[in-house]
């Protein structure tokens, strides 16, 4: 036995905590119309996992709660707990006793709970379709519903078919591993779409890798250069330094001793002879022009005299000359004589012997006095005296100007020397001074290069990397000419200019972006390899899911249709029955509705679905389909096919709600038959009206109402009642 015990607690009119205990193999529950017989089906059909509020006469979760009586007060839940005993282990749980239990809210929330732990649903659905206990509820016969079967369309026969092969469970899987599958092409799609998204991205990420790697190549042979480059230019500012400053010193002392002997040559110059010589010959000049201009004014006044006395004498001698044309002549004589200062001997002689001959033209005249002769006569003699004292003055004027003019030329000879001495020492401290503000200006030009040079440095090692600053330790040759140096520094100003333009300042994000960009695009080429593993293997599962499921049903509609066939002709004492395979068009909703009959229309769409579909004969009628059956000739029907279902595949239990109440008496023994002989493979709890069924029952439950509307449960076991009769 599978089905040990049903606990009911506040589910419709069991208000209070019912059990029914389930010993034999057939159990019968019995009672008045409206005592709550059927709320025992529909509490199995509760617990396992039923979502249609319609098949268990309600609406809303609330429903299926005591809602109160005037003596009982509505309960907040309910509860229905069924226990199987698992010894055989026919549910695939690792207990010997599995309790499923089911509470329903009046909030609406259902709990599942298995072995006291809760679970999900699908749980509960998954455990049961393992023991052919499905959705379709095949198992249970609620009342009225003994054709159901009948009045299904195909497909949802097919799906009860299914359903009592102990498909459902392969359908599960089928079901799940096309979700699965459908999941799997989804998420390789989006794998895909992120794959699409980042591949530009990548793209250029690895272009800018190339980038910072050839950057990278170029820095590395710029470190080695800059370290080579700094390390030359650092010894080339020490040497050069070096070699400046001592010979600026050098210059500076040189300078001074030069400003020392131009002072002193400067103060020699300071004291020469020759301005003194100067003045001397000067002041001799002056004495030579006065005695020059004395003798000149001796000679005219001598020459003048003799003239007069000439003139008197000739005077005296031929004539009397008239006193006016004398003193005429003479006073023409004085005049001429006046402007001879410069005039050549040679003009002042022709002018005295023209003017001797005018005078001697005058014999006529003669002076009257001769004492004024021999006066004249006397200061000639003076004016040629005072002649003679100045030319001899002149003369020794003149030799002691040239002696004073040959000593002042051996002076300027000596000064000469000297100045050109000064002038060397001049050349000499322009030359000095020129080189040292050329040192001078090569220590401050070093010193911008210094400058320029820590710059540099600075730069390089922000823009390169550290290893620049190493550059003392770099093993190169400092044989290096500075236009080598120059060409060199403009090479790698150029190449500096090309690492910025590479950007290597960004180039460690660059290289993580791209390794986390190639890393997901790696992961993400690896979940689609997976996946596409994933939907291979699971569409090889789904096809020989769909093969297994094809040959198990053809198997199981083969079993079933025999046993049905069997089962009709025992129902209906003759005749047959078979169930037949169709495919019948999907009907699809337009979504429109029909003004006239304001319902949906539908149309027919190339698209097929497999059914079920019953072919019978009854014997001496020519019923051909279903639709022509009577109501009892539907319940035989429905009941060989249900039993049919149930031989083929036991389940564990059967619950039937009132089959047979359109059984007649003959009927309802061969129906007890079946239930007798159905009852050797499954349990069976028989709701029922029928005394020929409660006869082949172990157990009777009886279901009584009282005034409180409350179901109360009235136990008999008719074995043990037998024993006690006989």
């Amino acid at each position: 036995m599978h089905l040990t015990r049903l606990d009911i607690a506040g589910f419709k009119s069991f208000a209070k905590k019912t059990s029914f205990d389930f010993n034999t193999s057939v159990v019968a529950i019995v009672g008045p119309n409206g005592s709550g017989k059927s709320n025992v089906a529909e509490a199995v059909r509760f617990v396992l996992g039923e979502q249609s509020m319609k098949s268990m006469r309600g609406k809303r979760g609330e429903d299926l709660i005591w809602n109160g009586s005037a003596t009982t007060p509505r309960a907040n839940r309910a509860s229905v707990a069924i226990t199987f005993d698992n010894a055989s282990r026919f549910l695939n749980l690792d207990f010997d006793e599995v309790v499923i239990e089911r509470i329903v809210h009046r909030d609406g929330v259902n709990e599942y709970r298995l072995n006291g732990s809760q679970v999900r649903l699908k749980d509960i659905l998954e455990l049961l379709a393992g023991a052919n206990i499905g959705a379709t509820g095949h198992h249970i016969i609620s009342q009225g519903e003994a054709d159901k079967i009948l009045s299904a369309p195909p497909k949802e026969r097919r799906e009860m078919l299914e359903d009592a092969l102990g498909l459902k469970a392969y359908q599960y899987k089928l079901e799940e591993s096309s979700r699965k599958l459908e999941k799997t092409e989804e998420n390789m799609r989006q794998v895909e779409a992120l794959r699409r998204e980042i591949a530009p991205h990548l793209r250029f990420l690895k272009k800018q890798v190339e980038k910072v790697e050839k950057a990278e190549v170029l820095r590395a042979s710029a470190v080695v250069r800059f370290q080579a480059y700094f390390k030359r230019e650092e010894a080339y500012l020490k040497t050069a330094g070096g070699g400046f400053e001592s010979e600026l010193l050098e210059k500076r002392k040189e300078l001074a001793d030069i400003a020392n002997k131009v002072a002193e040559a400067k103060q020699a110059l300071a004291h020469s002879e020759e301005d003194k010589r100067g003045g001397a010959i000067l002041e001799i000049s002056g004495a030579l022009d006065d005695a020059r201009s004395k003798r000149a004014d001796a000679l005219r006044k001598a020459s003048r005299l003799e003239g007069q006395i000439e003139a008197m004498e000739r005077t005296m001698s031929n004539a009397s000359i008239p006193l006016g044309e004398v003193s005429r002549l003479v006073e023409e004589g004085e005049r001429a004589l006046s402007g001879f200062s410069n005039t050549p001997i040679q003009e002042v002689l022709s002018f005295f012997r023209e003017y001797f001959s005018r005078f001697k033209a005058l014999t006529a005249q003669m002076a009257e006095d001769s004492n004024d002769v021999a006066l004249l006569k006397r200061e000639r003699e003076l004016a040629v005296n005072t002649e003679k004292e100045c030319i001899q003055r002149e003369t020794e004027l003149g030799e002691s100007l040239e002696k004073i003019r040959a000593e002042l030329d051996s002076a300027r000879t000596n000064e000469r020397e000297k100045e050109r001495a000064l002038f060397s020492l001049a050349t000499a401290e322009r030359e000095v001074r020129h080189r040292i503000n050329i040192l001078e200006g090569e220590i401050g030009r070093l010193g911008l290069e210094k400058a320029e040079f820590e710059r540099d440095l600075l730069e390089a090692g922000t823009l390169i990397g550290r290893e620049v600053l190493l550059y003392p330790d770099a093993d190169v040759s400092l044989l290096a000419s500075r236009d080598e140096q120059v060409e060199e520094k403009r090479q790698l100003e150029k190449t500096k200019i090309r690492l910025e333009e590479m950007g290597t300042g960004a180039s460690a994000d660059v290289l993580k972006e791209h390794k986390e960009v190639s890393e997901r695009e790696a992961f993400l080429e690896h979940e689609l390899a997976d996946l596409g593993t994933a939907s291979v293997s699971l569409k090889g599962l789904i096809q020989n899911l769909e093969a297994e499921l094809s040959v198990r049903f053809k198997e199981g509609i083969d079993a079933i249709n025999a046993e049905f066939t069997k089962l009709f002709a025992l129902m209906f004492d003759g005749g047959s029955a078979s169930l037949v395979r169709v495919e019948e068009p999907v009907r699809k909703v337009k979504g429109n509705f029909d003004e006239d009959t304001t319902e949906e229309v539908t149309e027919e769409s190339e698209e097929t679905s497999a059914g079920i579909d019953i072919s019978l004969s009854i014997p001496r009628k020519r019923v051909k389909s279903l639709v022509m059956l009577s109501g009892g000739e539907r319940t035989l029907t429905s009941i060989a096919l249900i039993f049919a279902m149930s031989s083929v595949n036991p389940p564990p239990f059967l619950m039937l709600d009132e089959t047979d109440a359109a059984l007649d008496e003959s009927n309802s023994r061969r129906y007890g038959d079946m239930v007798e002989a159905l009852s050797k493979k499954s349990q069976l709890a028989i709701i029922t009206h029928n005394r020929e069924t409660m006869s082949r029952a172990g157990i009777l439950y009886g279901i009584t109402m009282g005034n409180d509307g409350v179901s109360k449960v009235l136990s008999v076991k008719l074995e043990e009642a037998v024993k006690v009769a006989k």
